[in-house]
Formats: structure tokens, sequence, C-alpha cells
């Protein structure tokens, strides 16, 4: 099972385009946009999501992570899918649909994490960093990493968001407060 130690955070207006520069400063390779639709089923345990990208690939990841702000264990397994149409709909009859995230993302990679600056439809602007783990690598190493580009990227621990995306869009649905962030306004990808 792969691993990573990921943060979320969500982002001021105008902020993304400081870290972007910043991410880029510190890349070797070029950025990638990517348009993603993840949607979400119940489950037992974990997380589960088929993601579709906007040219048409598909996968689904299973994932269990923490819910709490700053840096977190995650571990992840993604399964190719040629026909997401027939898995959504087995999916959906079997589990059923929690909600889908649709969201643009710029993936820049900056040694060996993943720098994502997210546009999520219904939510706004957010940060997500993964710290992609070696085989033998420590969690710990992955965690001071992390915290290294949060202090790189002038993020604050106030703007840790501590679950999902889908979580944020069913508490936006359910009228709850916003437990996004500060009130000025976040291989295989999980």
């Amino acid at each position: 099972m792969a691993s990573n130690i990921e943060i979320k955070a969500h982002l001021a207006p105008g902020q993304a385009e400081g870290i972007r520069k910043e991410a880029l400063a510190r890349s070797r390779r070029p950025p990638e946009l990517v348009v993603q639709s993840d949607t979400f089923y119940r489950s037992l345990r974990g997380r589960l999501k088929l993601r579709v990208l906007g040219d048409g690939a598909a996968e689904l990841i299973a994932y269990e992570r923490p819910d709490r702000a700053g840096p977190k264990h995650s571990s992840y397994v993604c399964a190719a899918c040629a026909d997401p149409a027939s898995l959504h709909e087995a999916l959906s009859r079997s589990l059923g649909v929690r909600g889908v995230v649709e969201k643009t993302r710029q993936v820049i990679w900056v040694g060996q994490t993943r720098v994502h600056l997210d546009e999520v439809v219904g939510l706004g602007s957010f940060l997500e960093l993964e710290v992609v783990l070696g085989a033998d690598q420590p969690a710990a190493e992955g965690e001071a990493i992390a915290r290294q580009l949060m202090k790189a990227f002038g993020i604050s621990q106030q703007a840790l968001i501590e679950g999902a995306y889908i979580d944020l869009l069913e508490e936006r649905a359910q009228g709850s407060p916003d437990q996004s962030g500060p009130s000025v306004d976040p291989s295989c990808r999980e």
C-alpha cells in the first residue's frame, strides 16, 4: 500500500499565485494542469472515490487518513479503471454515493512532494501537499518536509483543514458553519 504525508489548507484570495511561483522556483519539472471529478461512495472504512480525469482516464482510490489539521499519514490503493461508467453504476447500487467533488488542480513537484493548487467547485482555493514516502522512509521525515514547505509557502496553522473536500461540501450542504479555514477564504494522486 502506498503512503504519503498530507496537509490541506484553505487559501486567501490571491495567495495561490505566490505559492505557485515559489513552488515553480523549487521544481525541476513543468507544472501539470488536471481537471478531476471525484465521486465519493459510502464506505465502512476510510474513503472510496472514483476519479475521472478530463481526458477520460479513471481510477478507483481507497484511502485512510485521520481527520485532523496539520501533517497526517495517508495510506492508499489506486486501481486503473477501463470502464468508469459501469464501475460507477455498480458502486452506486451497492454502496450509495456520498457526493461529487469537481476541481481543477495544478500539480507542481517539489522534490518528493506533489504540490496541488486546487480550485474546488463550491468551496474555493486550496493548497494540498502530498509528501510521497519511500518504502522505508519514516513518516516523521515526511512530516518535517511538509512543515518546511508550509513555512516556505506562508501557510498558517489556522488555514489548515481536517477532513476531505467531500466533508466540507457535505457541511456546506447541511448549512453547518464553514470549517475550511479562516474567514478570509485549499503515479496515483490521492
